[in-house]
């Protein structure tokens, strides 16, 4: 086991919703240093989940669409006796919230033609269905996962 990371950065909520995952989130969409803009893109998405599911705050469909596509396990690579085998782990819940996170903007990058808000707003509100690509990565890891538990006791 890997002992606690001590200097973590811990972001400031942010200006709106006053939580830190939604500023963690606006950083993983900036690209380039371009906090406004990322900003601009996250508060539009979340005016557009607001309208779209006629919620009062789209906080909860957005806690929702986290805690849906965070996986619980997944594999690493480990190297036992000159083979490489894919041990699953359990994910730890820092990770979990970052390849969630990192799930729903790649399956919005992903697709074409519309702004990134609007993209970004439909992958939120599918991910807090259950549905959408971030899902599908997530069970594909989990696929891989159970298809490689007879490795679990080279996890030490």
């Amino acid at each position: 086991m890997r002992g606690a990371v001590k200097n973590r950065n811990i972001p400031k909520p942010d200006i709106i919703f006053n939580s830190q995952k939604v500023e963690k989130f606006i950083n993983y969409v900036m690209q380039r240093g371009k906090k406004n803009t990322a900003r601009k893109i996250v508060y539009t998405a979340f005016d557009l989940i607001k309208e779209k599911t006629k919620v009062e705050s789209p906080m909860e469909i957005f806690d929702a669409a986290l805690k849906n596509t965070g996986p619980t396990m997944e594999v690493r690579s480990r190297r036992v006796g000159g083979a490489n085998y894919q041990v699953p782990r359990e994910v730890r819940p820092e990770r979990r919230t970052y390849l969630s996170m990192k799930w729903i903007i790649e399956a919005a990058k992903a697709k074409k033609g519309k702004p990134m808000a609007e993209k970004l707003s439909e992958e939120i509100i599918l991910a807090s269905k259950n549905e959408g690509e971030a899902i599908k990565k997530r069970e594909n890891v989990h696929k891989m996962a159970e298809a490689n538990k007879a490795f679990a006791h080279f996890a030490w």
